[in-house]
């Protein structure tokens, strides 16, 4: 069992090191400086949403916060970061279509978004407007069968082991075929406000579950 961390107090420390105000970081992520003060004295739990603003307003990588050195390159300026999400770990988030687990939630600069979901919507008027942001992304069926429906093609029926990689741009939207759960990895090319984006749409009111004690003990990694 590693150290005791405090998010709080480590948001705290890196605000000062930056020189501002709670109502600077206030201005920047939208959050009451009341909010924000007890997140730092550790008086109310830390969300991922709002952890992620946070991070991006004093633009700080999330496993710094907790400690983990993100910041290691070779002489010649190559990341060597990595991240490890367990069978039983994630940030999950539960939508208006099914449920989604974050992936490599402690690295909040990267290029790519690593899901692991389950759809749960039957119809693709159950499901609503597609889905467009940018990038591409790659799905991977990895339980049950997905029909995806696009605005520029015909559905496309997919079971277990099938995959598609299409451009993001296009309107795209995920219904599950059948009686048995559906469950896909979704990879998507990630810009610097994208994830935070995500979790603020997909998010059900009070059903965000990936939450991040004020003070929690942290395994070494």
């Amino acid at each position: 069992m590693g150290a005791l961390v405090r998010p709080g107090a480590a948001l705290k420390e890196f605000r000062a090191e930056r020189g501002l105000t709670l109502a600077e970081v206030s201005q920047r992520t939208g959050l009451p400086v009341s909010s924000l003060s007890k997140i730092e004295n550790g008086k109310v739990e830390l969300t991922i949403d709002k952890l992620l603003r946070i991070s991006l307003a004093l633009d700080v990588n999330i496993a710094d916060i907790f400690g983990t050195p993100t910041g290691q390159y070779s002489p010649q300026g190559s990341s060597r970061r990595r991240s490890i999400t367990r069978g039983s770990e994630g940030m999950a988030v539960a939508t208006k279509n099914g449920e989604a687990l974050y992936q490599a939630y402690d690295l909040l600069n990267k290029d790519l978004t690593p899901m692991v979901a389950e759809i749960q919507t039957r119809s693709i008027e159950e499901f609503g407007d597609f889905h467009r942001h940018d990038g591409e992304e790659f799905v991977f069926v990895l339980e049950g069968e997905l029909a995806f429906y696009s605005d520029s093609y015909t559905p496309a029926y997919l079971k277990a082991g099938d995959s598609i990689y299409f451009d993001s741009g296009m309107g795209h939207a995920y219904v599950a075929v059948g009686d048995v759960p559906c469950r896909i990895l979704s990879v998507f090319s990630t810009s610097r406000d994208q994830v935070v984006n995500f979790v603020q749409s997909q998010s059900k009111p009070g059903e965000f579950s990936g939450s991040v004690p004020a003070t929690e003990d942290v395994p070494h990694r």
